[in-house]
């Protein structure tokens, strides 16, 4: 082969290779445009927020809510203590209650001043320690004077308040109480005394009792 041909295979064969090109990325950075009007705020540059007094409305301060506490002013509002509350309560729970039992017949009025239990006797009378005759034990004279006495006695042992139980005669008697069971409950209630509950306890059968006198009946 001539020179010649060989220098044109030559130059066939550089030609058939790829260019390779080196190709770097554009990075293009993108400014934000600024302007006088916008300006983004800074710590120093924002303004303190000023928090404006609420109005009073009717002399009282509504709620002002803090980033700190909660507080809450009034004018002209009395705040009463929890603690006087207790102290209330305890004086309360201390105080000594009893029962006072009024038996009150056409014959005679007995007052009888118990304990809660009903097992102590605080004070005990009757209309007919205070009266002579017999037909006065069952009025409202006697039972009144009986009430004093056992409201005189009741005090010095320290009872505060009773609850009252009126009783009559029941069963195939009267159930109606006598002429002196309100004299009675008016005379302890004058005496000082915290009236609690005010119970019939008369004893009245669901059937009946069988009457005395035998089966002939009472002779006359």
């Amino acid at each position: 082969m001539s020179e010649a041909e060989t220098r044109e295979n030559d130059t066939q064969v550089e030609s058939t290779e790829p260019e390779i090109q080196e190709t770097e990325p554009k990075v293009t950075e993108t400014v934000p445009e600024t302007t006088d009007d916008a300006k983004p705020e800074t710590v120093e540059d924002a303004e303190p927020k000023v928090q404006t007094e609420p109005e009073i409305v009717h002399g009282i301060k509504p709620k002002v809510e803090t980033s700190d506490t909660t507080e809450t002013e009034s004018d002209g509002i009395d705040v009463v203590p929890i603690v006087q509350e207790e102290s209330e309560a305890k004086k309360i729970g201390n105080e000594k209650w009893g029962i006072a039992h009024i038996f009150s017949s056409y014959n005679n009025t007995i007052i009888h001043m118990t304990d809660l239990t009903g097992a102590e006797t605080v004070a005990i009378s009757s209309g007919g320690i205070h009266v002579n005759a017999d037909r006065y034990e069952s009025s409202p004279f006697a039972a009144m004077k009986a009430a004093n006495a056992v409201v005189e006695s009741a005090k010095t042992k320290g009872f505060v308040g009773f609850h009252i139980r009126v009783r009559a005669v029941g069963g195939v008697g009267s159930r109606v109480p006598g002429p002196g069971a309100q004299a009675a409950i008016r005379a302890l209630a004058r005496g000082g005394f915290k009236i609690g509950r005010i119970d019939d306890v008369t004893p009245i059968p669901h059937d009946t009792t069988r009457k005395k006198g035998g089966k002939r009946g009472r002779r006359v």
